[in-house]
């Protein structure tokens, strides 16, 4: 799988997401990535980590969390072409035309994360240092369709759900209004999924850059 091709079927798909207005404007995707791509992420051999309580945030346990670092690209090809494909030209192009996003001299921050039973996030908006953000499901498992990210209005109401099937996506831009969280669930396996941000230069931990060096351009 090249980055080309992870490219090319994100173009697609983002051609053709479902683009929500309210509580906020957000992009529901399907098939964000290629099967075979979003498969190989899947497969990729780090182990779910053991943590207990998050208190509703994942920097709860930085220690154990898992990005596409320039040391991840090297052991695994599957993150070196992900990587590639998010950080080239066309794809910042086609994002700022389609969402509207400010991302040239952004850097890319790619993190798996593998969450299991019991874990929730507390309803937050990204605002900061953050000004992309886009989150690929892959638990391939009828359940899975339930475990997408919850979407809350500025009075903290539910709203609806991002579909969470394998290969279904959400992006949304950052802002004082884009209220998310996950709800406390039971899962019966693994909750796997990819969040990929475009964050501010500033950014201080740049180990989890894909990138650290070379910000995005178009």
């Amino acid at each position: 799988m090249d980055w080309q091709s992870i490219a090319a079927r994100f173009a697609s798909s983002l051609d053709g997401s479902l683009a929500v207005a309210n509580p906020y404007r957000h992009w529901l995707l399907e098939e964000a990535l290629p099967i075979e791509a979003a498969r190989a992420i899947a497969a990729l051999p780090f182990a779910a980590p053991l943590i207990g309580e998050t208190l509703g945030k994942r920097e709860t346990h930085n220690s154990t969390r898992t990005f596409f670092s320039q040391q991840n690209q090297q052991a695994h090809a599957i993150c070196d072409e992900v990587a590639r494909a998010f950080q080239a030209p066309q794809t910042i192009d086609l994002l700022q035309r389609r969402t509207g996003a400010a991302l040239e001299g952004n850097y890319l921050r790619i993190e798996y994360c593998q969450d299991r039973a019991g874990f929730w996030l507390e309803p937050h908006t990204d605002i900061g240092a953050k000004k992309f953000t886009m989150l690929v499901y892959l638990s391939d498992t009828p359940e899975a369709e339930q475990w997408g990210t919850d979407i809350f209005d500025r009075e903290l109401r539910q709203q609806g759900q991002a579909p969470g099937g394998f290969d279904k996506g959400l992006i949304f831009i950052p802002a004082d209004d884009t209220w998310h969280g996950v709800v406390k669930r039971d899962y019966a396996g693994i909750r796997k999924s990819i969040i990929i941000n475009y964050v501010k230069p500033e950014w201080r931990a740049r180990h989890e850059l894909a990138f650290p060096n070379l910000p995005v351009a178009c």
